[in-house]
């Protein structure tokens, strides 16, 4: 309790929690893509609780590794090495889920661009299950999860600041998954950028594993540039939709 008086008194304390949660935050947008479009895919009846369980089991694990600290720092640990590269337990990890981000990536692009003659992307989410989508979802959150818990070991060593910017940027997670999903559903261009962006985080995860890092901050560069161009693109349409349906009113008028 004197401790935690403590932190709420320093203002080190309140400036580590700010930069930590807005770290929390932006980590758990791919975490969130990831959630979205999987659950898009599922029957609409069952897509509101696969959301719930994917980002409620995101705080479970997250908070779980917090609670095993000293086990996360030895996941650091170099275990073997291999061409002049030491591997430890967290690059294994972070490669084995990567190659899996850019294997489904690959997969849902391949359905969006040619779904072939008789299936659409629902139908192949429906048979796709939920059972499957939650594992599917329980193994990606457990990669998210590590990253970012090993991101806020290193940026601060007081537990109770990790465990709130966690939970704060999971209810952000939380309050932002639905109206995502909604978005992504109804843009179906959006779709594509959004698994693209899957695509370039599981290359960089691979990277990772293999002691090439990437700076997360040029990743998010390259996503939000990505973003500002293609909503200029649906302004755009939208604009063209509209001077279309003035035309087609004006000619009926005449």
């Amino acid at each position: 309790m004197d401790s935690l008086l403590h932190l709420a008194a320093d203002p080190h304390a309140w400036a580590a929690l700010a930069t930590l949660v807005v770290m929390e935050v932006v980590l758990g947008i791919d975490n969130l893509i990831f959630v979205s479009i999987l659950t898009n895919r599922l029957p609409a009846e069952q897509q509101q609780i696969a959301r719930r369980i994917g980002i409620g089991l995101a705080l479970i694990l997250r908070l779980l590794l917090l609670a095993t600290i000293a086990w996360i720092v030895q996941l650091t640990q170099p275990l073997f090495t291999l061409f002049d590269n030491a591997f430890s337990w967290r690059d294994l990890i972070l490669i084995g889920g990567g190659l899996f981000l850019v294997w489904k990536a690959t997969r849902e692009i391949h359905h969006t661009v040619d779904p072939g003659p008789d299936k659409s992307l629902l139908d192949e989410g429906v048979k796709m299950g939920f059972t499957v989508a939650i594992s599917q979802i329980i193994m990606l959150d457990l990669v998210f999860s590590l990253d970012s818990i090993i991101t806020a070991v290193g940026m601060t060593d007081d537990v109770p600041i990790m465990v709130i910017a966690v939970v704060v940027a999971v209810v952000v997670m939380m309050l932002a998954v639905n109206p995502l999903s909604a978005f992504l559903q109804n843009n179906p261009t959006i779709v594509m950028l959004a698994l693209g962006f899957l695509l370039m985080i599981g290359m960089v995860l691979i990277a990772d594993g293999f002691g090439v890092h990437v700076p997360k901050g040029y990743i998010y560069a390259a996503m939000a540039f990505s973003a500002m161009v293609e909503a200029l693109n649906m302004l755009s349409r939208r604009n063209k939709k509209r001077k279309e349906e003035a035309r087609r009113l004006l000619d009926k008028v005449s």
